[in-house]
């Protein structure tokens, strides 16, 4: 389960840092903004509900491309919404600060949109049922999220560690991720039963990013607040962790770089 104040108070002090370190999550923006772009091409959204907006990146690209609608752009963050709202200001745009799975939605949605957040949830299932409900007739939802692969090499490199050291090899870093067909399955559940003929689509991607060390990774992780949010204790033994990054920068190294690998998670719903 993910500690939601720990997670709000760590995405809101790193809020200025987000878009400088958050590259990945800005090509994943980019993508969705292209799918709902060409779903859309032949008519405007008049509504569009954007969840975990977070500094304003993929709300002000929704915005100029769709200039008749209004958007609902929520976050967890404050800090986020602060920096959103200096980032764009516009009367066809309202941002909420609130948790997207405990607050009331009473409007209907032509669009809803959500690009790196749906990780983040304790309770996707509910929630994407939920949020179905809150569509128009004919309306779309699509999100994008990371998925089983994201940083293989860190967890390989965890895991071989524990194995050298004797620990326990049934802890692991973070929580898990869904591949993408456990996703679509987990989708259909949802949706299915609020509509019955809505169309489940998914794709995924590969990207990875390049550092000179495995603490520039973590410090990456750190400057946009993605750290470890989960309930519960931490593992953090020391021992583990020098043993762990010796390994990573062994066997992940290219050209003098460690590797970090995203895997991108992308799912449309169309009612």
């Amino acid at each position: 389960m993910i500690d939601k104040q720990l997670l709000q108070k760590r995405f809101s002090a790193n809020a200025k840092t987000y878009d400088q370190f958050a590259n990945v999550q800005k090509k994943m923006a980019d993508c969705l903004l292209t799918q709902v772009v060409m779903k859309r091409s032949g008519s405007s959204p008049f509504h569009i509900l954007e969840i975990g907006c977070g500094t304003g990146y993929l709300t002000e690209k929704l915005s100029r491309h769709f200039q008749n609608a209004t958007i609902t752009a929520i976050d967890l963050a404050p800090g986020m919404i602060e920096i959103a709202k200096q980032r764009i200001s516009s009367e066809r745009i309202r941002f909420i600060c609130g948790d997207i799975e405990e607050m009331e939605l009473y409007d209907k949605y032509d669009v809803i949109i959500s690009n790196a957040t749906f990780q983040w949830l304790n309770h996707l299932e509910h929630t994407l049922s939920r949020l179905s409900s809150r569509l128009k007739r004919e309306g779309m939802m699509l999100f994008s999220t990371f998925g089983s692969g994201t940083f293989h090499e860190l967890h390989s490199s965890f895991q071989k560690a524990m194995q050298k050291l004797q620990h326990d090899t049934n802890a692991r870093l973070g929580q898990p991720f869904y591949s993408l067909e456990d996703l679509v399955e987990l989708c259909e559940r949802s949706v299915q039963p609020v509509h019955p003929t809505a169309a489940i689509f998914g794709t995924e991607t590969i990207e990875t990013e390049r550092f000179h060390s495995v603490k520039d990774f973590f410090t990456s992780l750190r400057k946009i607040g993605a750290t470890n949010s989960a309930q519960g204790p931490y593992y953090q033994r020391p021992s583990v962790f020098k043993e762990m990054m010796n390994i990573y920068e062994k066997e992940f190294q290219e050209n003098g770089h460690i590797i970090a690998t995203y895997h991108c998670l992308f799912v449309g719903i169309e009612c």
